[in-house]
């Protein structure tokens, strides 16, 4: 059974960091493009970041710039969001995918090929 299995969220206080992680299991993951989505209650969900499995290139929306790095392991098979510097806006459920497509265009990724289950992250004024 492939799987996509988040970790890491949770509550923190505006200005804090924490760090995400997607362990993927099932099958490899080094030929996946691989990235972050977000949801917040009632709003649609979010491109956060993605990384390509051809040479690392990474890809942000303009609201996290410069805040969160997104990194995979040397396996490919375990992706990392670390997020600093968090504001109450970055609350959400945040969910990894991995898909074949370039990553450049993950912020298009209607039906990615894997999804995770997602894990909260709620951050505090």
């Amino acid at each position: 059974q492939v799987q996509l299995v988040e970790s890491g969220g949770g509550l923190v206080q505006a200005g804090g960091s924490l760090r995400l992680s997607c362990a993927g299991s099932g099958r490899t993951f080094s030929a996946y493009s691989m990235g972050w989505f977000r949801q917040a209650p009632g709003q649609e969900r979010d491109f956060v970041a993605s990384i390509s499995w051809f040479d690392n290139s990474t890809y942000y929306a303009d609201s996290v710039k410069g805040r969160f790095t997104i990194s995979r392991d040397n396996t490919g098979n375990t992706l990392y969001l670390q997020m600093n510097s968090l504001k109450p806006e970055d609350t959400a459920v945040y969910k990894c995918a991995a898909d074949r497509r370039p990553a450049r265009y993950a912020r298009n990724w209607v039906s990615p090929d894997y999804w995770g289950q997602g894990t909260p992250v709620t951050v505090s004024s």
